[in-house]
């Protein structure tokens, strides 16, 4: 419904949601496990039938993007693993594997994947919720914080850019469920009880994949970060965006997560 504009870059292909649930529910801890949990049986997959996808991680839970050409891939892929359903009229129909999948061939192995630099900042992040109910008693202070506080970004591409600090600031809104992640010099603006944040009020660092922006054809970038996260049992709270992929790890960790990623690195070369 949005207007065509000058402004606004849109890709050319339709995303669909997945979301992977347990007994029939999803995970409601506060803690986020992220795409840790999910690295072997869904992301590592994907990536080896050279399905790109689209991470969405919040304070609720986690969402894959795939593009809709790719559902029958990503069905067969995930049959042997997952019972599989769709939506319809809010209620859940199982999907039959054959039917969506009739005449899918398995495709070859991709080529190994390209390893993208990998940047940490200094910055620490807050990952937070709020009541619904109460949104309205920040709504003008998210506004200023979304579109007034912090200066345009750099140039893409520009080889001085100064990562000791990044402007991050994540706003979802999923079926009534709000999710936010900012930093933690921009979380004391805003009024401490209306913020919710797990028991522990953990700090997160970020790790963010690529020195150029990334394409949307490429496969394997999450798994990148997420197989050795889970390999090492780290908790990961993962978040694609137009441009990059950014991965936020529980602050007292993220030494030992650059190590792993460095090490992945040297090993492909």
């Amino acid at each position: 419904e949005l207007p065509p504009s000058e402004f606004m870059q849109v890709a050319d292909s339709t995303w669909l949601v997945l979301s992977v649930v347990s007994n029939g529910r999803v995970p409601s801890g506060c803690q986020a496990t992220g795409v840790t949990k999910i690295a072997r049986s869904v992301i590592a997959p994907l990536a080896e039938h050279h399905v790109s996808v689209l991470m969405l991680s919040t304070y609720q839970t986690d969402f894959i993007l795939v593009r809709e050409r790719d559902l029958p891939v990503v069905i067969h892929t995930l049959a042997g693993e997952f019972d599989i359903y769709k939506e319809e009229s809010g209620e859940c129909v199982p999907v039959a594997c054959d039917d969506v999948s009739n005449g899918f061939l398995k495709p070859k192995p991709a080529a190994s994947p390209t390893l993208h630099p990998v940047q940490s900042p200094q910055t620490r992040f807050c990952v937070l919720t709020v009541a619904p109910d109460t949104l309205p008693a920040i709504a003008t202070m998210l506004i200023d914080v979304l579109f007034y506080s912090h200066s345009p970004p750099r140039e893409a591409g520009a080889s001085n850019q100064d990562l000791d600090s990044i402007t991050f600031f994540s706003f979802s809104l999923i079926e009534g469920y709000i999710s936010i992640v900012m930093d933690a010099e921009t979380q004391k603006r805003f009024p401490s009880d209306l913020l919710l944040t797990s028991s522990t009020g953990e700090l997160w660092r970020m790790v963010r994949i690529g020195g150029q922006p990334l394409g949307f054809d490429e496969c394997g970038i999450v798994a990148q970060i997420a197989e050795p996260l889970a390999a090492a049992d780290i908790s990961a709270y993962y978040i694609s965006t137009f441009n990059f992929d950014h991965a936020l790890v529980p602050e007292e960790g993220i030494t030992e997560v650059i190590q792993l990623l460095q090490q992945r690195q040297e090993s492909s070369r």
